[in-house]
């Protein structure tokens, strides 16, 4: 069965050791898509041309899906391919897609039973698996490990993805649908964020953002990946809490202002929940105080604590209490 509304945004760079396999497992669902748009930020191995074999190889078939290929000579990085792909879909429904994955033969249809029964969801993300650069698993799902909690979960279940998504993006594009009408809002994207976290944040702050719970790719770990996911060892943990501060909660602020200014905007045309509007102002104030926190450590302990009691590490930032000894601990 072929869903005539559904478009597939796919970004390629130097994907030519899997290209072929991932196209296939798109061609390959239950629920067929109209177009895959293929957009290539100046690859300089075969992927092109493996894209060129398979859009051939379909166009020879007796499928009804489409492969448009959008070339450039380079330099977009994954933002801006991803803009770029996303805005050439023609379907009211657009599907993000690594170049490197492996979708489950399910996943168009369990995504897209959703978004046919609630016509508020904007913007859809499933759990994935984790496989290493030859396919094979490595023993755990990507929400367990970036320690998607009980209580998150139940949050964007129940309608507060926005609230979770101001502390931490859980939204990764790879394994996300949205809505076209989600771009009236997106588009363009800020420099400041990466493409899957800001349709994320965004769709929760106008309407719906909901997740499926159910592994409906392989998401592949191969040490090249431009965005992947780090398994949160407890070393990896150590290493985030003595790491030195540098510039990190002022390029948060900035973001968060970032996302202010776009609310505001909206809000004319796309009245925005004030308190919605509250929490993201506080959580620009709260990365604000954070990269302005005293150099000696020994002078943090204070405003940190009066911070924590007011309840801003709670609402804001991604680890809590952690991030409390973080702010304390970590050098200049």
């Amino acid at each position: 069965m072929t869903a005539p509304g559904v478009s597939v945004a796919l970004c390629t760079y130097n994907g030519g050791r899997y290209i072929e396999e991932q196209l296939n497992s798109i061609l390959a669902q239950r629920v067929s898509m109209s177009e895959i748009v293929v957009s290539d930020d100046g690859s300089t191995d075969d992927t092109l041309g493996i894209v060129r074999r398979v859009a051939a190889e379909v166009r020879a078939g007796e499928t009804a899906t489409k492969i448009r290929i959008l070339e450039s000579v380079g330099g977009l990085g994954v933002t801006r391919n991803f803009e770029r792909s996303i805005s050439a879909c023609r379907n009211d429904v657009i599907v993000l897609a690594d170049q490197d994955d492996i979708w489950h033969e399910n996943k168009l249809g369990i995504m897209l039973d959703q978004f046919d029964t609630r016509q508020d969801l904007l913007f859809l993300h499933s759990d994935a698996r984790l496989v290493d650069g030859n396919g094979a698993p490595l023993g755990q799902n990507l929400l367990d490990a970036l320690e998607v909690s009980s209580p998150d979960r139940a949050a964007i279940h129940s309608g507060q993805a926005f609230a979770v998504f101001l502390r931490r993006n859980l939204a990764t594009g790879a394994t996300s649908m949205i809505r076209r009408d989600l771009l009236k809002f997106a588009l363009p994207f800020p420099e400041e964020w990466v493409h899957d976290e800001w349709l994320a944040i965004v769709a929760s702050a106008v309407a719906e953002l909901d997740f499926v719970p159910e592994c409906l790719i392989d998401y592949r770990q191969h040490g090249e990946n431009q965005i992947g996911v780090q398994l949160p060892s407890l070393a990896v943990k150590v290493k985030r809490v003595l790491e030195p501060r540098g510039d990190r909660n002022l390029m948060l602020m900035l973001k968060f202002r970032r996302l202010v200014v776009r609310l505001e905007a909206l809000d004319a045309v796309a009245p925005i929940a004030p308190e919605k509007m509250m929490w993201a102002t506080g959580k620009m104030d709260f990365e604000d105080f954070r990269s302005r926190l005293p150099a000696h450590r020994l002078l943090r302990f204070l405003p940190v604590a009066r911070e924590g009691l007011k309840g801003s590490y709670r609402r804001y930032a991604s680890q809590g209490r952690m991030d409390m000894v973080r702010d304390v601990l970590q050098s200049t």
